[in-house]
C-alpha cells in the first residue's frame, strides 16, 4: 500500500499530464454529474448516450479530414445533433427515446464504417477501443486541451448557477414552469448544449460508451440517500468528484483503463449508497 502511494506521490510531482488528467478529471466529472441529475430526473438520461456516440461519429469524420485540432469540429456536430434530438423528440411521429436510438445507431455506424474505409492506421481495431473506452487518452492531453477544458467547464457550472431555479423548475414540472411564464423551451434548448459540450469534454476521460455511466451513477447514488433537488445535486457532484479522482489514481498506479476504472468505482459507490439508503432511509434536507 505504501508503495502503491509512493507510486502516485512521484507521478503527480514528477509528471505534468498526471496533473493535466486530474484537473480535467475533476472538472469534468462535476459538469457531468450536475447535470445527471436534472436528466435522470426528466427521464432523458440516455440523451447522454446518444451523444456520446455522435461525438464519436464526428471524431472519425476529423481524422479522415486529418484534423491536427479536432475539438472544434465534434464540438459543433455534437451540438447541432443535441438541438435537432430535442426537436424530434417533440414530433409527434418521432418519440424521444426512439429519436435518441435513431441518431445514436446511425452515427455509431457511420463513424465505425469511415474508420473502416479511410483509416491509414495499422491497428485499427485498437484505435476503435481507444475511442470507445477512453483507455489512456486522458494522459496525453496537451496545455491546450486542458485550458479549452477548464474555460468550458467554466462555462457550464456557470450556466447551471445562474439558471438553477429556472433548471430546477424545468425538471420537475415543464408545464406549470411554463403556466407561470418559464421559456421552458429555451432552457431545455439550453441543457440539450451544456449536455453536449460535457460529452465532448468526457471523451477523453472514459470514452464515448461509457459517459451515460459517468452522467447517472452519481445522480441516482445520490438520490438512494437523499430526496431534495439541492442535496442530490451537491451529494452528486461530490461523490462524483471524489469516485473520479480515485479511479484516475487507481489507473495510474496499477496501469487499468482510466475510463472503465472510473465507472468500476462508480458501481462501487453506488452498491454502498444503496445499502446506506436501505438500512438508514433517506434524507429529506
Amino acid at each position: 500500500m505504501l508503495d502503491a502511494f509512493d507510486k502516485l506521490y512521484t507521478y503527480i510531482t514528477e509528471f505534468a499530464f498526471v496533473r493535466y488528467a486530474l484537473i480535467v478529471g475533476v472538472l469534468i466529472a462535476l459538469c457531468s454529474s450536475l447535470l445527471g441529475v436534472t436528466l435522470v430526473l426528466k427521464r432523458f438520461s440516455f440523451i447522454g448516450d446518444g451523444l456520446s456516440h455522435v461525438a464519436f461519429g464526428a471524431m472519425t469524420i476529423a481524422a479522415v479530414l486529418k484534423l491536427t485540432n479536432d475539438m472544434p469540429l465534434i464540438l459543433c456536430i455534437t451540438i447541432i445533433s443535441a438541438i435537432l434530438l430535442l426537436r424530434t423528440g417533440k414530433n409527434a411521429k418521432i418519440k424521444g427515446d426512439a429519436a435518441v436510438a435513431m441518431i445514436s445507431v446511425s452515427a455509431l455506424a457511420i463513424g465505425y464504417l469511415l474508420m473502416n474505409i479511410f483509416s491509414s492506421s495499422s491497428n485499427l481495431s485498437g484505435d476503435v477501443c481507444t475511442t470507445l473506452f477512453g483507455s489512456t487518452s486522458i494522459l496525453t492531453l496537451t496545455t491546450t486541451e486542458v485550458w479549452l477544458c477548464i474555460g468550458l467547464s467554466a462555462v457550464v457550472l456557470a450556466v447551471f448557477v445562474l439558471f438553477y431555479n429556472k433548471v430546477f423548475s424545468v425538471t420537475f414540472d415543464e408545464d406549470f414552469a411554463r403556466a407561470t411564464g418559464v421559456k421552458a423551451s429555451l432552457y431545455n434548448l439550453i441543457l440539450a448544449v451544456v449536455i453536449a459540450v460535457i460529452i465532448v469534454l468526457a471523451m477523453n476521460l472514459v470514452g464515448s460508451l461509457l459517459i451515460s455511466a459517468l452522467v447517472i451513477f452519481p445522480a441516482l447514488s445520490a438520490m438512494r440517500v437523499f430526496k431534495s433537488f439541492r442535496s442530490v445535486t451537491v451529494c452528486s457532484g461530490v461523490l462524483s468528484v471524489v469516485c473520479t479522482l480515485l479511479g484516475i489514481c487507481i489507473s495510474i498506479v496499477y496501469g487499468t483503463p482510466v475510463g472503465s476504472t472510473i465507472v468500476a468505482v462508480d458501481m462501487v459507490a453506488f452498491g454502498v449508497f444503496m445499502v446506506i439508503g436501505k438500512f438508514c432511509g433517506r434524507v429529506k434536507a
